[in-house]
């Protein structure tokens, strides 16, 4: 009887997470062809000549794709210099996020769990640790880059015993550090009895019309591709009614904060929005968001010489950029944060402007104080996802999740007096529209 409940139990849960998790006008291509959806950038209010600009600063900085999707549809699509829609190029470590992905799988399945011992998966002796420190490290561990193996090694892709030394106890230190990841696939590879590729091609690849290939630990693939991905970690694990990932758990520890010591980093994911970050080969702690000017929900695959892969559910946006390093600067060649935050500042103004004021009528929303001098409180009937405030030129000035809170507050101290139009996206998609005024 009890079983039968917890089964029942189960069954509920899984239903009503994929009833409620993924939106019902979600757009996903067919698997086979180059057939895909688009809509007009003109439909998002998009300006022809920021869409210039946009394209403008990603040539300059070496792009070779970029593609924006909205619910799954293209709406920018760009190939420059002798790239083209079915050009390879690598996601460096961006595929650290697929990888995460398997590993959900891999779990459900039964083949680990993410709490095993890695000696359980690799034999001991798979690092040059003492036995009882060895015998510390964890699957989670290797995700959420807290082995507490030394990170400053000659080779940091070696994944001999040798390169792996204790630095400090497993979960007591944060370090970027590719060899633990890498032997995340040896782990896969034993639990399965199956290659990486083959592995990857049954679960993903083949499910999602995705096309891609791993060399030496590195995931190869097209633009589409990596849009295919971030388009399935959109809808939470679920490629047009089939359920790749069925753990709502694992899929939300994926994308929030796994640890305290580095609060930008889930599994293998990279995330916007958190009040401090830490940097691979830097043992300090950052105050403030890890890519301010991106929304706060965002959570990202982030690779070397800057490919990316950027998830916005609160904008139903997916964005991939491929090519060569587009700025130096903190986050060294590993993981690089400088361009993201220059992109998202031109994608932050590519509506030409805000609906018109006068709708706030048909659209009510609360605000006071208003006039204000320091800040507004927002109010909606319905529970609220973002709040975006526009000068009347149309330039986005503030960006903030609304964590489905139907009050938020707008801090306004840095902005000059005038008057703004704020626009509220809520949970049911409506977007609400009013005035608000500094003095």
């Amino acid at each position: 009887m009890a079983f039968r409940l917890l089964l029942t139990f189960n069954l509920f849960a899984f239903f009503a997470f994929n009833l409620f998790s993924q939106k019902p006008d979600l757009y996903f291509p067919p698997k086979t062809g180059n057939t895909w959806q688009t809509i007009a950038p003109s439909e998002l209010g998009f300006c022809p000549e920021k869409i210039d600009s946009l394209y403008g600063f990603l040539e300059e900085r070496g792009t070779k794709s970029f593609i924006l999707l909205k619910d799954g549809r293209i709406v920018l699509e760009k190939y420059f210099g002798t790239f083209t829609q079915d050009s390879f190029w690598y996601w460096a470590s961006a595929g650290k996020s697929l990888t995460a992905f398997l590993v959900g799988q891999a779990q459900e399945e039964g083949l680990l769990n993410i709490h095993d011992k890695t000696s359980t998966h690799l034999g001991t002796g798979w690092t040059s640790a003492p036995p009882d420190k060895e015998a510390l490290i964890t699957v989670w561990h290797q995700l959420t880059m807290t082995t507490g193996l030394e990170d400053n090694v000659v080779n940091d892709n070696c994944e001999m015993p040798s390169c792996l030394t204790y630095k400090a106890d497993a979960g007591t230190r944060w370090a970027y550090h590719n060899a633990p990841y890498r032997l995340v696939h040896k782990v896969l590879e034993s639990a399965s009895g199956q290659n990486m590729n083959l592995f990857t091609k049954n679960r993903i690849l083949d499910r999602t019309g995705m096309k891609g290939l791993w060399l030496d630990r590195v995931m190869y693939g097209k633009a589409r591709d990596m849009a295919r991905f971030g388009l399935l970690m959109q809808a939470r694990g679920v490629w047009d009614g089939d359920t790749l990932l069925h753990d709502p758990q694992y899929f939300n520890d994926m994308i929030r904060p796994s640890q305290n010591l580095n609060k930008s980093y889930g599994y293998l994911w990279w995330l916007a929005g958190q009040e401090n970050f830490m940097l691979p080969g830097l043992q300090f702690v950052f105050n403030g968001k890890l890519i301010p000017n991106a929304p706060d929900d965002m959570y990202a695959a982030l690779g070397k010489n800057d490919q990316k892969i950027h998830v916005v559910p609160s904008k139903g946006w997916v964005v991939v950029r491929q090519g060569e390093a587009g700025y130096l600067g903190p986050g060294g060649g590993n993981v690089p944060i400088a361009f993201d935050n220059v992109m998202w500042s031109y994608l932050n103004q590519l509506v030409c402007a805000p609906v018109s004021v006068n709708e706030t009528i048909e659209n009510p929303i609360k605000i006071w104080p208003n006039p204000a001098t320091d800040g507004w409180q927002i109010e909606a009937a319905a529970p609220i996802e973002r709040v975006e405030v526009f000068d009347l030129q149309g330039k986005m000035l503030r960006s903030l999740t609304g964590n489905r809170a139907t009050t938020v507050w707008v801090d306004a101290a840095e902005l000059p007096k005038g008057v703004f139009v704020v626009k509220i996206i809520t949970s049911e998609m409506q977007t609400l529209v009013g005035k608000a005024v500094k003095r």
